[in-house]
């Protein structure tokens, strides 16, 4: 194949960049991060959006974009074109390619011999990709097959994508389909010279997917081109935007790109409206605040004192947080059980009555409180979310994720310092729930949350339980709270945050 390679690049003009081509045999790596690095920024492709209603439904859907177009095309690089002028953290790629259907044996030696018609709409699974979208768009977490094409089968492995603002969906037979044209929001149909997509589909089948030229050539002609002029050719039609040269054509995408964006701004808007909806209203009743107790209160002010070292900072934030914990456990459920003493006498006392607690803190100040829960908490299971504020929009994007396996059965303790608008939390009680915790089973602990943050988790999720040792009541314009308690992070670690750095506990908290 490599021989056939470079005879293939004598015989055709090198066409787009110069670039190595992409090492890919599958339809998504299970190590491949979920990040895009772009010339501007890395978009975290993990993440979601925070606006949610006081119902704790998404606001508004994701916006879903359909590319449509010809095999080698170059729809994966408009599609990245897009994403990066974008420069939103939310966009989550889905490609057609990972939903091919499983072959049978007899289908399996057709392909192996390039007898078998991968550009046919019946080669697809459209049922599985209109459930997966479906449920991407209305901001749920999905299981993603992966597909590999060296073997024409699925992996056993499949790729879990979270919910996002921006849906980017590509795919030769994306528009083929009736119920899955419903549910693209803007369809673009990139329009590229034949030949130039038969040099690219050489190229890449031959280094990438270990074919040879004749092979090549053979399923081009007996099943590319008649399934690009009886079934692609003809949804062009369907199209809002044609697209003609592809990634070349950077004037269309300036516009595709700025329609995106109007539609963006209104969801911002209602996460605005949610972020003020309920200020005089009174506190929710699933707030639950440790008594103000003479100790509480004098550790509070010597924590909150700008003149307090470090190492007492330390001591007395440890001190608090032991105390917050243990409020928490009190509110768990138990039940009645009897024991005997060693006198032999029967003891009528509480045990608890759920299957296992765990704890996941949102890095980096949330992990502070994992001592304090591994102290009183035996066995107990730890996960951690890394969440940052994007100093340039405010908005809170989900950077790193790693949970325990069966956390659904279990009650959770959210553990994050300090909690300012909620946008953070809400992203985080949102993956919980993807992972399919219960909303009554998670329980957000904060040292201290601004009346903001209360009211906007609370009225998402009504219920979750919000547990923290004091409630300011203001929120400044840098998000900070007020009179609050400073960076909580650098005041722990001893750190000063970069100009460009926003913590999760510190600008637009949990």
């Amino acid at each position: 194949s490599n021989s056939s390679a470079e005879s293939l690049d004598r015989l055709y003009p090198a066409v787009g960049s110069s670039k190595p081509p992409r090492k890919r045999t599958t339809s998504q790596c299970k190590s491949e991060p979920p990040l895009l690095r772009t010339s501007k920024r890395t978009i975290y492709t993990a993440g979601r959006p925070p606006w949610y209603n006081e119902h704790g439904t998404q606001s508004k859907e994701a916006f879903v974009i359909g590319l449509g177009g010809g095999s080698a095309s170059g729809k994966t690089t408009v599609a990245t074109m897009i994403i990066e002028a974008l420069d939103v953290p939310w966009v989550v790629l889905l490609s057609m390619d990972s939903f091919y259907k499983v072959l049978t044996k007899q289908q399996q030696e057709q392909a192996a011999s390039n007898d078998f018609n991968f550009d046919h709409p019946d080669a697809f699974d459209f049922d599985l990709i209109i459930a997966t979208l479906k449920k991407l768009k209305q901001g749920k977490s999905v299981k993603i097959p992966i597909y590999d094409f060296t073997t024409h089968s699925r992996k056993k492995e499949w790729k879990t994508l979270y919910g996002a603002n921006v849906i980017i969906f590509e795919g030769i037979m994306a528009f083929t389909d009736k119920e899955l044209l419903k549910l693209l929001d803007l369809k673009i149909f990139v329009d590229t010279d034949s030949d130039i997509r038969l040099v690219r589909r050489l190229r890449r089948d031959i280094s990438e997917r270990g074919r040879d030229i004749e092979g090549v050539i053979k399923q081009y002609n007996k099943f590319v081109k008649p399934a690009f002029d009886q079934h692609i050719q003809p949804t062009m039609r369907l199209a809002d935007i044609v697209v003609p040269r592809g990634s070349g054509n950077t004037v269309a995408i300036d516009l595709i790109v700025q329609h995106v964006h109007s539609q963006l701004e209104e969801v911002r808007a209602a996460w605005a409206a949610l972020a003020s909806a309920h200020q005089c209203h009174p506190l929710p009743q699933t707030l639950s605040v440790l008594k103000s107790t003479p100790q509480v209160r004098g550790m509070h002010t010597i924590i909150r004192n700008r003149e307090t070292s470090r190492d007492e900072f330390i001591f007395y934030s440890k001190r608090l947080m032991r105390l917050l914990i243990e409020h928490a456990l009190s509110l768990l459920p138990f039940q009645s059980c009897t024991v005997q003493t060693p006198q032999g006498q029967d003891y009528e006392g509480k045990t608890y009555s759920g299957k296992q607690i765990t704890g996941v803190s949102i890095l980096r100040a949330g992990e502070t409180m994992e001592p304090a829960l591994r102290a009183v908490c035996k066995d107990v299971r730890i996960g951690t979310i890394l969440i940052q504020t994007n100093c340039n929009t405010g908005e809170p994007e989900l950077h790193y994720l790693r949970l325990p396996k069966d956390i659904s059965e279990d009650h959770v303790i959210l553990m994050d310092c300090t909690v300012s608008t909620g946008a953070a939390a809400m992203m985080a009680v949102r993956v919980l729930l993807d992972h399919d915790v219960p909303e009554d089973k998670i329980f957000l602990l904060s040292l201290l949350m601004a009346e903001m943050g209360v009211h906007s988790v609370a009225y998402a999720f009504p219920r979750v339980k919000i547990i923290t040792t004091a409630v300011d009541k203001e929120v400044n314009n840098l998000f900070r709270i007020i009179p609050g308690i400073g960076n909580f992070g650098d005041r722990y670690f001893g750190t000063d945050a970069p100009p460009d750095w926003s913590d999760d506990e510190d600008a637009l908290s949990t």
